[in-house]
């Protein structure tokens, strides 16, 4: 397989909408899951509604009041349903948004997970792209609201942005279909596996820490061995994440990923 950390834009001439159909809110028999994260108000909901076609199909969560999309495309015979996390600034579970979006996309699963950002505001959205590659390596940074970014003469350098995060980068403007066509390939060729990111994770863990996380990822993956990203998992147990630490006793993540998906 293909291994590309560079910017999903070098290869824009192969790209084919035609291939594309919307399917809106019809979400049956789906090849791929497709979650999309981000902060608020970066236009992550009219990501969702340019793939989909959708003004947007709610309903709530299992079991919270926070509401949740989803709609589906088809591309090159493949059907994918898209779910809109509720946008939130991290992942550390200090809210039901946050809870909903992280146990999402660490127990759901999701094939791909698009991480929509503004670019005219791209540092302070890091901290959760940060925070997702944490937990999974299968996920697309889209770089939206570019039209909004350039009448700020905020310029970015996709290819080396790709290569630091070591996940394809898709520029687009949502409002208007721009890069929409790139971002559904690139998804695509991820979830098919000719993509195959290689995000960069936290480094310069101290010895002792990190000892303790080997250790502890080790004993996760004894006891649960279908448990996905035990070394994320490690680090918030070791961090007291009280969330974490029931799931892990009453195994309650291993019936979680069937009631998220469905």
């Amino acid at each position: 397989m293909e291994k590309h950390n560079t910017s999903a834009c070098d290869s824009c001439s192969h790209y084919n909408t035609s291939n594309l159909r919307k399917l809106g809110v019809n979400t049956n028999d789906v090849d791929y899951i497709v979650a999309i994260a981000g902060n608020p108000n970066t236009g992550k909901s009219t990501v969702f509604n340019a793939l989909t076609g959708l003004r947007q199909h709610t309903g709530n969560w299992p079991g919270k009041t926070v509401t949740r999309a989803e709609g589906a495309y088809s591309y090159n015979d493949n059907k994918y349903k898209l779910v809109d996390l509720p946008g939130t600034y991290s992942l550390l579970s200090t809210s039901t948004d946050e809870e909903v979006a992280r146990n999402f996309i660490l127990f759901g699963q999701p094939s791909v997970t698009i991480i929509v950002v503004d670019a005219g505001r791209l540092e302070r959205n890091l901290n959760l792209v940060l925070q997702i590659l944490e937990i999974t390596d299968k996920a697309v940074l889209c770089l939206n609201l570019m039209d909004e970014a350039k009448k700020l003469d905020i310029e970015i350098d996709e290819r080396s942005l790709a290569k630091d995060l070591g996940i394809p980068v898709v520029a687009t403007s949502a409002r208007y279909n721009q890069g929409i066509p790139e971002l559904i390939q690139t998804v695509h060729e991820v979830a098919t596996g000719k993509i195959i990111c290689n995000p960069h994770l936290i480094k310069n863990v101290p010895n002792h820490i990190q000892k303790a996380v080997d250790e502890l990822s080790e004993r996760i993956e004894i006891q649960y061995p279908t448990i996905p990203n035990s070394r994320w998992i490690a680090f918030r147990l070791l961090d007291g994440d009280k969330r974490i630490i029931t799931a892990i006793e009453t195994g309650e993540f291993l019936n979680t990923e069937k009631e998220l998906i469905t």
